[in-house]
């Protein structure tokens, strides 16, 4: 239990450092995909620069940051001992997040080839899977057993209903630019 706290503390810089490679990988997605349909020869310069940013964001930050934290976070339970509850449901949207992760490693494999399979419009609402699993996962790291799990489920499912209206609003927003 001695080192139980820095563990602790690594886990929680390596999921944040992550979950922003996860969040901005996409950004960089959307503006790579979004790139690839403007005119020469401003195509092949941002084109040539998004493939620079996404693989040393992807392979510098999120890969690295992914891993870390999949070595300490079973560290931090081994030193721990018994597994509460509550994180067993915590790392089945762990599991849901590498999943996700690993979808993201496919469309980098794609667009690092010139294949852009997703529309920027798919890729932003894809962008926003993460953040579903960052509420969910907070949530359960920080209330515990003190949640009521209706209550939860509940507030999960009506934060995915604003954040889909959300996405909506802008779409509408830009397309009126």
């Amino acid at each position: 239990m001695r080192y139980y706290f820095y563990i602790k503390s690594l886990h929680i810089i390596f999921i944040v450092t992550w979950f922003s490679g996860l969040f901005y990988m996409v950004r960089l997605f959307i503006y790579h995909t979004e790139a690839a349909e403007k005119g020469e020869p401003e195509r092949t310069i941002l084109m040539q620069q998004f493939r620079v940013m996404i693989r040393r964001l992807w392979l510098g930050i999120t890969w690295p940051s992914a891993i870390l934290t999949l070595i300490l976070g079973p560290w931090m339970a081994i030193l721990m001992g018994a597994i509460p509850d509550w994180l067993w449901i915590k790392l089945g949207f762990v599991l849901g997040l590498y999943g996700y992760h690993f979808s993201l490693q496919a469309i980098y494999r794609q667009q690092m080839k010139g294949i852009f399979r997703w529309s920027s419009q798919q890729l932003r609402i894809w962008n926003e899977v993460a953040t579903i699993f960052l509420v969910a996962i907070v949530m359960l790291a920080t209330v515990k057993e003190n949640m009521s799990w209706a209550w939860g489920l509940t507030g999960l499912v009506g934060f995915v209903i604003v954040l889909m209206g959300a996405i909506r609003v802008y779409k509408k927003m830009r397309m009126k630019k």
